[in-house]
C-alpha cells in the first residue's frame, strides 16, 4: 500500500530537575552544596532513509514520545539524558505544522536530518547557585518541559520524469515497458490508484527515474478524481512527459485541458520542461500519424513524439529525448 500523507503527534522529553543536596562526609567539616544537574530530555529527530518508499508505518503508530531526562543526584551527580527518538521517513518527505501548515523541513536528500522537537533542558542543581554571600543555597532549578507538536508528513516522489496524462493514456503500459515496474494495467479509467516509480536503464549504464502519476481529469486541481492526492508528486520531477491518446477525437483540446489543470494547481509546473508524446500510434494508420504531426499544437513549442508502448515503436527515440532534455 502506498501512503503519502499522514498526521502524527510528537513530544520531546522533559528535562530532569536539579537536585538539592549537601556534602555529609565525616572528614569534610564544611560540606557545601552538592546537588547535581538534571539530564536533558530526549529529542525527536527525523531522518531521510532512501530504503523507504511510503509513509505506511505511520498508519499503525502516530504518537512518538521521547524519554525524559533523569533528575540530578547528590555528590554532584548529574542525571542521565533521555534517549532521542529517530524517526525514519522516505526521501522527499515534507514536515509541516498541522494547524499553520508551515513547512518546517523538506527532507529531499538521503541522510538529511531534522530535529523536530528538542528535548527540554535539565535543571541546575543547588551546587550551581552557591555564592560568597549564600554558601548553602537550598533551591534548585526545575527541568524545562519538552515541546509537543502535531505534525503533517507529506511525501512527494522524487523522479527525473513524471508521466502525466488523462486516464488510459498509456502511462502504466509505458512504465512497464521501459522499466522493471509492474503496475496494474486494465482498459478502464483510473487503473492506477497510486504512483509507481520505475528505474529506466539507459545507454552505458545510465539510468532515468520515472514516476507514473495516476490519471488527471478536468477539475483535478480542485480535488476531482484522484486530483490533489497525487498532483503533488509531479512538483518534484525535472521533466513532465505529457501523454495524449492519439486516437482521441480532440487531442488538441486534451492538451489544453491538461495544461490548464497543471498550471492551476501550481505555477511551479508551468515552468518545468515538457515533452509531448502521442501514445497508441499502433491503433491508427501511418498516413494519419503524419497528418497529425504536421499540425501544430497551440501553446506547445517543444519536442513532439509519437510512440506505441504495445509495439515499442518510438520508445528508443523517446528515451534519447528524455536523456537529452535532462542533461541540457
Amino acid at each position: 500500500m502506498f501512503i503519502d500523507y499522514t498526521k502524527i503527534y510528537i513530544k520531546a522529553g522533559n528535562g530532569g530537575d536539579g537536585a538539592v543536596a549537601f556534602r555529609r562526609e565525616k572528614y569534610v567539616p564544611k560540606g557545601g552544596p552538592a546537588g547535581g544537574n538534571g539530564g536533558n530530555g530526549g529529542s525527536i529527530i527525523f531522518t531521510a532513509d532512501p530504503n523507504l518508499t511510503t509513509l505506511l508505518d505511520f498508519q499503525y503508530k502516530r504518537r512518538y514520545l521521547a524519554e525524559d531526562g533523569a533528575p540530578g543526584g547528590s555528590s554532584l551527580k548529574d542525571g542521565r539524558g533521555g534517549k532521542d527518538i529517530v524517526i525514519r521517513v522516505p526521501v522527499g518527505t515534507i514536515i509541516k505544522e498541522e494547524n499553520s501548515e508551515e513547512i518546517l523541513c523538506d527532507l529531499d536528500e538521503a541522510g538529511k536530518e531534522f530535529i523536530a522537537a528538542k528535548g527540554g533542558r535539565g535543571g541546575k542543581g543547588n551546587s550551581n547557585f552557591a555564592t560568597p554571600t549564600n554558601r548553602t543555597p537550598r533551591f534548585a532549578e526545575d527541568g524545562k518541559p519538552g515541546p509537543e507538536k502535531f505534525l503533517v508528513l507529506e511525501l512527494k516522489l522524487i523522479a527525473d520524469v513524471g508521466l502525466v496524462g488523462f486516464p488510459n493514456a498509456g502511462k502504466s503500459t509505458l512504465i512497464s515497458v521501459i522499466s522493471d515496474a509492474k503496475p496494474k494495467i486494465a482498459d478502464y479509467p483510473f487503473t492506477t490508484l497510486e504512483p509507481n516509480l520505475g528505474i529506466v536503464r539507459y545507454k552505458d549504464f545510465k539510468s532515468i527515474t520515472v514516476a507514473d502519476i495516476p490519471g488527471i481529469i478536468e477539475g483535478a486541481h480542485l480535488g476531482k478524481g484522484l486530483g490533489l492526492k497525487f498532483l503533488r508528486h509531479i512538483e518534484r520531477t525535472k521533466i513532465l512527459l505529457l501523454m495524449i491518446d492519439i486516437t482521441s477525437e480532440d487531442y488538441a483540446g486534451d492538451f489544453k485541458t491538461l495544461m490548464a489543470e497543471l498550471n492551476q494547481y501550481s505555477k511551479v509546473l508551468s515552468k518545468k520542461k515538457k515533452i509531448l508524446a502521442f501514445t497508441k500510434s499502433d491503433l491508427i494508420e501511418p498516413p494519419e500519424v503524419k497528418k497529425i504531426l504536421k499540425k501544430k499544437i497551440r501553446g506547445y513549442e517543444g519536442p513532439l513524439l509519437v510512440i506505441s508502448a504495445a509495439t515499442k515503436s518510438g520508445i528508443s527515440e523517446l528515451l534519447d529525448e528524455l536523456w537529452k532534455q535532462l542533461n541540457d
